[in-house]
């Protein structure tokens, strides 16, 4: 049975998300746990009274291209061990599914820990991250000339004050970033000791300008003692600048802080202009590439009338859909900046034939139809309809986000 699981039912679902994860957490993260999974929407699987399954949606708003939509994240996403592959995550996905109308979610998005699994639910890679390490034993070159406005450090619990209203107000910029309360600012950004490795420091974080221009958010870890050959670590969790110079500042300064020598960036744009500004790549290396936030269009009408376009395009979808079948059939796309969308279901011959999971991930910007239809997973019936339908859905910066579930 499918159900959505009580409050009284919280404790039971995290010993069950515990037991999956094979995790032990002290008692200050299992409260924060409890916390998040009072304020979502939490459908269980239940073999009789027992809880064999659960699902979270955690109630985010998501900016997308020219605007935000509500935009449940998946988390917490546990089956039993004695209940796999029985069709529980099924059923608790199609549960879910089935309530999103209501609740008013035209998307969804998730963490994938294991990819195989949420493709065949309709998601898509809708972002891509990329993890930068640099060697900073030397100073780090750069071709550009970093701002000299002075740097300054902030504690940690005066941070969610100051950086909140300027992610607020930059978070348009790249698609795929979720709103931030003062809340999760506080117990997710500056938690004092990160869950994942105690030996981390408690969160730095180093602002530019004011009003505030740019800020870096890094931990740090002590080289190995019983190796003097290692140095410490810089763990940089999220850096935002107004300008290249802004963010050349930023990284000079993560660089050249004293006892530590590589700094690893984690889930950085794959078009961060460190890439391009840094003057020595042999010291700034791309470590991996991977797939980051999973994108699902639940209400697929909603999704394109909501978002911008970059460019005129009218194209009849054929789109398919096997969980959400409201979402299947024939539409006419009809799209220009700066107007609304039109979407509408016709009896027409298709130009593009195109599965839900890949229009998902197309739908921020941050991957092509045009490589579905080379990778043989959707169909082009019109010469340059893809092409056409690309250059709508393209955005001046790819989608990105930092922000895990």
């Amino acid at each position: 049975m499918f159900r959505e699981i009580p409050e009284s039912d919280i404790d039971r679902a995290q010993e069950l998300a515990y037991l999956v994860f094979h995790e032990k957490p002290e008692d200050e993260l299992r409260k924060r746990h409890h916390e998040l999974l009072a304020g979502c929407l939490r459908i269980g699987a239940y073999d009789a009274e027992t809880l064999v399954g659960m699902v979270a949606a955690l109630p985010f708003t998501m900016a997308v291209p020219g605007a935000e939509l509500p935009c449940p994240s998946l988390t917490f996403v546990s089956v039993a061990p004695t209940h796999r592959r029985r069709g529980v995550l099924s059923g608790m996905i199609a549960e879910l599914f089935a309530r999103c109308p209501a609740e008013g979610w035209p998307m969804a998005a998730l963490w994938a820990s294991e990819t195989a699994i949420y493709g065949r639910f309709g998601f898509g890679p809708g972002t891509y991250g990329a993890t930068v390490e640099i060697d900073s034993r030397e100073a780090l070159r750069l071709r550009i000339a970093p701002d000299e406005r002075p740097l300054r450090l902030v504690d940690p619990a005066a941070a969610p004050a100051l950086l909140g209203p300027y992610y607020d107000r930059t978070r348009s910029g790249r698609a795929g970033r979720p709103e931030r309360s003062e809340e999760w600012w506080a117990k997710e950004w500056m938690v004092e000791q990160d869950p994942d490795d105690e030996d981390f420091s408690r969160p730095r974080v180093v602002a530019l300008g004011a009003p505030l221009a740019g800020y870096a958010v890094y931990r740090t870890k002590d080289g190995d003692s019983d190796r003097p050959e290692t140095s410490g670590l810089v763990r940089l969790d999220e850096l935002e600048a107004d300008t290249p110079a802004v963010a050349a500042a930023l990284w000079r300064y993560l660089t050249s802080l004293d006892l530590t020598g590589t700094v690893r960036a984690w889930g950085r744009p794959l078009d961060d202009p460190l890439l391009l500004f840094a003057a020595d790549r042999d010291q700034v290396r791309v470590t991996s590439t991977f797939p980051a936030l999973w994108v699902r269009l639940l209400d697929v009408g909603t999704a394109l009338r909501r978002r911008s376009w970059a460019a005129a395009a009218d194209v009849v979808l054929a789109v398919t859909d096997a969980a959400v079948p409201a979402n299947e059939g024939t539409y006419r796309l009809t799209v220009a900046p700066g107007a609304p969308a039109a979407y509408e279901s016709v009896d027409a011959a298709p130009d593009l034939t195109v599965d839900v999971r890949d229009l998902s991930a197309a739908y921020l910007g941050g991957t092509t139809l045009a490589a579905a239809v080379r990778a043989g997973l959707a169909t082009e019936h019109t010469a340059g309809a893809t092409d056409a339908l690309d250059a709508a859905l393209r955005t001046p910066l790819l989608p990105h986000t930092v922000e895990e579930f």
